[in-house]
């Protein structure tokens, strides 16, 4: 971190959220008076203690189940049919009941090798993180409780028991063997984000009459009116050791990345960017596009939660213990789980802030 002070170090660096800027506060630029920060379509996409402005977030993306909604018709469902988690099993396992006869799966396989872990161990998790800190009013915690665990294991049996292959050949399956299968009309649900888009319509594989986004369902919270995972890991700071003129220069930069048509053309177009500006270009993603028709309708998204994980070597732990129970579903394995995460989060902690 030294090295931030020297001279050549970066004046504009990233951050993935509240863990990764406690390790870089004290260089970070106070952005409150920025023209940037006047440009945020909302104030949660700060990164903030008080009235500071510690970082920006350059880009939004969201994730959920996206649904060939072709196949799903075929097994005689529309996405109107899945409001909640038990509409969601319903489907699924009326799915898998039939799926020599329909030809497809539930759910692409939920794989858990490195290419494909983060899915489940930190964006799935997510869940029952975002919906205990609802619970109890806050937006971080140094000892999580699980107290939506129990969702957390239905909807991973769900995934796990009604996809393209055995539980146990999990450990093995990679992030290209789920895009492949959903590709090939294999399964009606893939879990994943905006981010996918691009993979999923280019030459034509699918297109938007094909495909839908729909929200991650546990069976917590207000579900009528749950929207779909939406964030950021992705923050712009700016080093306050540089030269004023180097900050003032780079200060410009992003404004301008954010503000002119150029800039924003180039965010949105070349680097498939949604980004939270007022000049914001419109996006062509249809998953984007969704996630505001949810808001617009009053839908609640559901916030990144896992930027306060405590650590990788969290995230690790928690992605074995759900490897081993896939392989063996039982309540002592499933109890690992639990410990991974509940206990894992307390320690984690303590030894990433030094207690």
């Amino acid at each position: 971190m030294s090295e931030m002070g020297k001279s050549g170090a970066p004046t504009l660096f990233q951050v993935n959220g509240p863990v990764g800027l406690a390790n870089w506060k004290d260089y970070c630029y106070d952005l409150a008076g920025s023209d940037i920060y006047s440009q945020l379509t909302s104030d949660s996409y700060a990164l903030k203690e008080g009235d500071t402005v510690y970082g920006i977030a350059y880009v939004i993306e969201s994730y959920g189940l996206i649904v060939n909604k072709t196949l799903l018709q075929t097994a005689g469902y529309t996405i109107d049919d899945i409001q909640s988690f038990d509409d969601l099993k319903k489907v699924a396992e009326d799915i898998t009941a039939r799926s020599s006869e329909l030809g497809f799966a539930a759910f692409t396989s939920a794989g858990m090798d490195g290419s494909s872990d983060w899915r489940f161990k930190t964006h799935l998790a997510n869940l029952p993180i975002y919906f205990e800190y609802q619970e109890d009013g806050i937006d971080s915690t140094d000892a999580i409780k699980g107290t939506y665990l129990d969702n957390y294991r239905n909807i991973w049996d769900l995934y796990i028991n009604n996809s393209t292959c055995d539980p146990s050949e999990l450990s093995a399956k990679t992030g290209d063997d789920s895009r492949n299968e959903f590709l090939a009309g294999e399964a009606v649900f893939f879990q994943n984000g905006s981010w996918e888009y691009g993979n999923l319509t280019a030459d034509g594989a699918l297109t938007d009459d094909d495909l839908a986004m729909i929200p991650i369902y546990i069976g917590a919270g207000d579900e009528a009116n749950q929207g779909l995972c939406t964030g950021t890991e992705n923050y712009w700071c700016v080093n306050n050791q540089a030269d004023e003129a180097d900050i003032q220069a780079t200060l410009d930069f992003i404004n301008w990345c954010v503000t002119s048509d150029l800039g924003t053309k180039t965010m949105a177009d070349d680097m498939g960017f949604v980004i939270p500006f007022k000049g914001a270009q419109e996006s062509k993603n249809l998953f984007v596009k969704q996630d505001t028709e949810y808001t617009a309708a009053g839908k609640t998204p559901v916030s990144w939660n896992f930027t306060t994980m405590p650590s990788e070597e969290w995230k690790n732990g928690l992605g074995q213990a759900l490897t081993a129970y896939a392989a063996d579903e039982t309540d002592a394995n499933w109890d690992a789980v639990v410990s991974a995460f509940v206990d894992g989060w307390a320690t984690e902690y303590q030894l990433a802030n030094g207690q």
